[in-house]
């Protein structure tokens, strides 16, 4: 019996990378959908789960993808109220790598410092990683401030995360330039910048002014990095007395927490993998 990965994007073009991966995680094939919406779900995970018989099921898996987080969410739900009796297939949504990678990162920094009753400030953070990893540190206990360059946009993100995992703890500041930089970093123990490709957000001069400040962490790997002074194969090197993580030293472990995912898919049919389920298997495997 072939396993089978039905990969859902919302995208015009199916993602290569979505398409790759699975491969490596031992999947005998995807098959992959664009452009998919709310109302085409039924019939194509019908068309998945009708297909085969149901002892069989835990061999055909769903995989949400594409560039907006929001919408795979949508597509998610409508997953799973599809299901019905013993009709369910196993799915997983990471929407532009917004489980993975922040499951990853955040797996990463806690291991790394008790982040609990501390500071925790996600810059730039009101993109799909950003807003995952503040959900996740605040799990773990964690005071976290989400920034962006207007705090009109920093608070609307911490409302989103505070709704979407049920909290109350997240926070808005304005991260725009060097001032407003150290002001948001003043008392964090750890700073985990998702900002955009080549966008410097924290000086070395800033983050070497702020005390408290045991760990740095960045996803971008395109010069100049999110942090300076930082490199992005750093994966828990020393930089003036603190932790340092960049892009690839994150990539790496949050490839193989990607392939893993998949894998367990594949052990039932009924396995959901959001951000919490993510983020158990990053901690076991970090």
């Amino acid at each position: 019996m072939k396993k089978l990965l039905l990969h859902f994007d919302c995208d015009k073009h199916p993602s290569s990378f979505d398409r790759v991966v699975p491969y490596d995680a031992g999947v005998d094939d995807v098959l992959s959908y664009g452009n998919v919406a709310v109302e085409d779900i039924e019939g194509l995970v019908q068309g998945g789960f009708f297909t085969r018989k149901i002892s069989d099921l835990k061999n055909t898996a769903i995989w949400i993808g594409g560039s907006n987080v929001p919408t795979g969410e949508k597509l998610l739900e409508a997953v799973r109220n599809t299901f019905f009796g013993p009709f369910e297939l196993s799915v997983m949504l990471d929407s532009n790598g917004c489980n993975t990678t922040a499951a990853t990162a955040v797996a990463k920094i806690v291991k790394a410092v008790d982040v609990k009753g501390q500071k925790v400030v996600v810059a730039a953070g009101t993109g799909p990683v950003g807003m995952r990893a503040a959900g996740l540190l605040s799990s773990e206990g964690a005071l976290v401030t989400i920034t962006s360059r207007r705090q009109e946009g920093a608070d609307k993100a911490a409302a989103l995360v505070n709704e979407r995992f049920g909290i109350d703890t997240v926070t808005g500041a304005v991260l725009s330039d060097a001032e407003t930089a150290r002001a948001a970093l003043d008392g964090a123990v750890a700073v985990f910048t998702t900002g955009a490709a080549g966008i410097q957000l924290v000086s070395k001069e800033v983050w070497l002014s702020i005390p408290s400040l045991k760990l740095m962490a960045d996803i971008n790997a395109v010069p100049p990095l999110g942090i300076e002074g930082i490199d992005m194969n750093d994966n828990g090197e020393e930089r003036s007395g603190r932790f340092s993580y960049g892009a690839i030293g994150i990539g790496g472990p949050k490839m193989k927490v990607h392939r893993t995912c998949i894998e367990r898919l594949f052990e039932a049919n009924n396995v959901v993998m959001d951000a919490e389920e993510v983020y158990a298997v990053a901690k076991e495997l970090i």
